[in-house]
């Protein structure tokens, strides 16, 4: 197993309806995602658990991407992957994105 970590922002204008929650299921070519609220002035933590190396890259675009197109702050995102792919990841932090956020 590797673990990568990457952090992103600080958010300029961040969406603070977005709570804290599990979702999705670790297994083969699938993922699991859980989001923790932090104080990290306005940044978002991505620590990711992978079985798969040589793909820091390609993580660090598809979080960035995430973190940016979702407005996320004081998060830290724990993902812990079998395997995914980014569209798996892509759509598994939608989900998450779209199951916690709170009607303000």
């Amino acid at each position: 197993m590797q673990t990568l970590e990457f952090e992103v922002g600080p958010c300029a204008n961040p969406d603070r309806s977005i709570g804290s929650g599990l979702i999705g299921v670790v297994g083969s070519g699938n993922l699991e995602v859980l989001f923790e609220p932090a104080e990290l002035n306005d940044k978002v933590k991505f620590v990711i658990e992978t079985s798969v190396h040589g793909f820091d890259e390609t993580w660090q675009a598809v979080t960035r991407s995430c973190a940016e197109r979702y407005r996320l702050a004081n998060l830290v995102i724990t993902i812990n992957d079998a395997g995914a792919t980014p569209a798996v990841v892509n759509l598994r932090l939608m989900q998450a994105v779209a199951e916690f956020r709170s009607e303000q």
